[in-house]
């Protein structure tokens, strides 16, 4: 057959080669919980003309963002993304562009990619920043890898406030290498002793802030401690707006910052493509993942860019790559750069204080409901409440309603007994007809 072209026989001459008894065999790192046990239940084969109509009925069913009050958050932000970002992306020029090998006739990726890492550098308040990650968890994963070649240790601590995603992330990485990992239990209000999980065989501390519950954390102590230990403190952020209104990381003494950029630019897109954000103090710079494009002047004195560092396997040996980053999310990166240079300085600090703002109003509205009950003393745009009532049924019963209301802890963290916990975000895009909606709509539920 054209298009499955092995026999039987191919298949068992290749699984003998590599020294293995049988496909299965392959999936032998994969967690048994994780493996399906049958086939997926989906019809077997059908007409392009009928795939179409079954993938459309499918996609009715959907509630877009933009149609309704809107109030999810938990690591994916809904903001408005200015039409110039998109108009712009879409040319020819940006739309096809890709790994900048030859940096000769790549100028503007290099350039765009320049001017992204002193964006980030800046935001983030640390000296140097590379040319972005996949996203912030996998970006959290290799910052974990990054801190262990630093401090030739193999154990990071994880805090209870960091999104359960990212550590998920962290431990599959780490489970594959033999590192061990301390994960803290879910933090609701930012009072867990993390200094106490600290010691001489500690790698890296990894604390989020804002955390995955919206709480603020002051990140000096813990970087004390860490560095008093020999340690690297990561700093993890989700909502990069949040940055326009907090004091950075690296004002913290943070060694590491890796983050989510998606709220700049780029749209939720049913969860990607995003871009993650990676900086580091300069001295752990050649430790750094992915590339570095960086200045330069060409043999007539002109200002050109080009790959400073290119610390991955098709660039130099495989022994001595920092990681196997394939693309640096390019397109992301030039929605994310387009975005904040539109907004500027001043443009993301408003943009920043209209968001808390927002969100300290419905946090306001919601305190008055009975059977709410707001757990954060501080929070940024993302906060969180117990209800009376399991928080994934409230979230069902509000969407039938046309409010989609938030995340309820317990999809995050199942079996953690946060059934009562839902997690709400308010951006700029939320109107106050849609808060008042929301309370309403949840004094009904309730």
């Amino acid at each position: 057959m054209r298009y499955l072209p092995l026999t039987d026989q191919d298949r068992e001459d290749m699984l003998a080669r590599i020294g293995v008894p049988d496909i299965d065999a392959l999936f032998s790192d994969v967690p048994a919980d994780k493996l399906l046990k049958a086939p997926l239940d989906l019809p077997r084969a059908r007409g392009e003309l009928e795939v179409e109509r079954i993938l459309g009925r499918m996609a009715g069913r959907s509630v877009a963002a933009g149609s309704v009050p809107f109030f999810v958050g938990a690591g994916a932000y809904r903001h408005h993304v200015p039409a110039t970002v998109d108009h712009l992306i879409q040319r020819s020029e940006f739309l096809t562009s890709y790994t900048p090998y030859q940096p000769e006739i790549a100028q503007g990726t290099l350039q765009y990619l320049f001017e992204f890492q002193t964006q980030v550098a800046a935001l983030t308040g640390m000296e140097v920043a590379n040319a972005s990650m996949y996203d912030g968890s996998t970006g959290t994963g290799e910052a974990v890898l990054m801190a262990h070649r630093v401090t030739r240790r193999r154990k990071a601590v994880l805090s209870g406030g960091l999104h359960p995603h990212y550590a998920e992330v962290v431990r599959t990485l780490s489970r594959m290498a033999g590192d061990a990992v301390v994960s803290l239990p879910p933090d609701l209000r930012a009072q867990e002793d993390i200094l106490a999980a600290i010691d001489d065989e500690t790698s890296c501390v990894v604390v989020q802030s804002p955390d995955v519950f919206g709480n603020l954390r002051d990140l000096r102590p813990i970087a004390e401690k860490a560095h008093a230990h020999g340690a690297l403190l990561v700093a993890v952020f989700t909502e990069v707006v949040s940055l326009g209104a907090v004091e950075p990381p690296g004002a913290q003494d943070a060694d590491i910052v890796v983050g989510e950029g998606q709220s700049l630019g780029n749209a939720l897109n049913f969860g990607g493509p995003y871009v993650g954000l990676f900086a580091a103090k300069a001295k752990y710079l050649r430790q750094m993942p992915g590339r570095l494009c960086g200045e330069t002047v060409d043999a007539d004195g002109r200002r050109g860019f080009v790959l400073t560092l290119s610390t991955r396997e098709q660039h130099i040996r495989r022994d001595k790559a920092t990681s196997n980053i394939c693309t640096n999310s390019g397109l992301c990166v030039l929605a994310f750069t387009i975005h904040m240079t539109l907004l500027g300085q001043e443009g993301l600090t408003r943009l920043a204080e209209v968001n808390h703002a927002n969100a300290v109003l419905l946090a306001d509205q919601l305190a008055g409901v009975k059977g709410v009950e707001v757990l954060n003393d501080t929070f940024f745009n993302e906060f969180t409440v117990k209800l009376s009532k399991p928080a994934a049924q409230v979230v069902e019963a509000l969407a039938a309603k046309g409010i989609l209301a938030g995340v309820p802890a317990s999809r995050l963290l199942p079996g953690a007994g946060l059934d009562d916990l839902l997690i709400v975000a308010n951006t700029e895009v939320n109107t106050d007809e849609d808060r008042a909606a929301f309370v309403a709509a949840l004094k009904e539920v309730l």
